[in-house]
């Protein structure tokens, strides 16, 4: 199942999967029904838009390996707050650059927030629709401490 949400970043598709939240991608693609859990999430969306909300209290379906190793890492990152793809590999004992590979992997950007993974010099990637842009936007509206932007 599926709903699609408005945002200021875009319209965002949020797909269920047995009781958990599996992807949210942006796209114009046709809802396919909706479900109790998909309606808390697009509440819960429109909530951080606004500025109400600042942890998402949703199941997710969090992927395997190090994707979700990093998933788990990134969701431990405090609103408002950023780290780097350096901070997370040097807990988890692995390479930088597949850090940031896991957070270009992450099926759930915004409810799993790799918007506050930075690079060691300047923001790094973000392979949400908007690009870097919408990572920008997403840290502006969460007041993130320390950006330089």
């Amino acid at each position: 199942m599926r709903i699609s949400v408005a945002s200021p970043v875009g319209p965002l598709l949020v797909e269920e999967a047995g009781g958990r939240l599996v992807r949210l991608t942006w796209s114009r693609a046709e809802p396919e029904g909706g479900s109790d859990l998909l309606d808390r999430a697009a509440a819960q969306l429109a909530e951080y838009f606004a500025g109400v909300r600042q942890v998402f209290d949703l199941p997710l379906a969090l992927s395997a390996g190090l994707t979700g190793e990093v998933q788990r890492a990134m969701l431990a990152i405090p609103f408002g707050e950023t780290t780097t793809y350096g901070a997370i590999a040097r807990r988890l004992g692995v390479p930088a650059q597949a850090v940031g590979q896991a957070c270009g992997a992450n099926p759930l950007p915004v409810i799993v927030p790799c918007h506050r993974v930075l690079g060691a010099t300047g923001l790094g990637g973000f392979s949400a629709a908007g690009g870097v842009e919408t990572k920008v936007f997403l840290l502006r509206r969460e007041g993130a401490a320390g950006l330089l932007i």
